[in-house]
């Protein structure tokens, strides 16, 4: 009879996220895995099969625990104040000291070099639900009146995302927070 596993998948999984998350996917070694989630090699390799389906799994979890923070578009009462929370959470997020910096997706993208296609469909489907969910906002904005139907939504809505991805890369070398404030403030203000 085969012994039965003594930890918790998610628990394990969401260590192995942050170790991909930090150091990225090519940096990150198999010691670094163990040692983080705190499992035996064979333990790692029985339930993930190896680190580039643990990396996708981890991609994976990061997406679920970051949904919450694409909850406040779907939910936002106003498209200028759902765009505004979104990003206060954002760049919370992203100077967090308890976090590595930046986003995983974002890092993971500047990381690329993998040929495997499940993983870039992974990435692109990040970008693209993002991108939608500041699309739908923008549009529910515009039949409010609060944005002008005159804007173009998509090209902003293509702005907040790339907002949104060069907090996750600037927040990694400066330490002001106020410039990222003013940025976001500025695009809000375009709308």
């Amino acid at each position: 009879m085969g012994r039965s596993k003594e930890f918790d998948k998610e628990h394990v999984l969401h260590k192995a996220m942050l170790v991909f998350w930090e150091k990225g996917y090519e940096a990150t070694s198999i010691p670094d895995l163990l040692k983080a989630m705190e499992l035996s090699r064979s333990s790692l390799y029985e339930t993930f099969v190896d680190k580039e389906t643990l990396y996708v799994e981890a991609i994976q979890h990061y997406k679920k625990i970051s949904q919450k923070k694409r909850d406040l578009l779907v939910y936002a009462s106003s498209a200028k104040a759902g765009i505004r929370q979104y990003f206060d959470q954002h760049i919370t997020s992203a100077f967090d000291e308890d976090l590595p910096k930046g986003c995983m997706i974002t890092n993971a993208t500047l990381g690329l070099d993998s040929p495997d296609e499940q993983l870039r469909k992974l990435i692109r489907d990040g970008f693209e639900e993002l991108e939608h969910a500041f699309y739908e906002l923008l549009n529910q904005g515009q039949q409010t009146e609060e944005i002008d139907s005159k804007k173009d939504i998509k090209a902003l809505s293509h702005l907040l995302l790339n907002l949104n991805h060069s907090i996750n890369v600037v927040s990694k070398v400066k330490t002001d927070k106020k410039i990222i404030y003013d940025m976001m403030n500025t695009v809000i203000e375009m709308l």
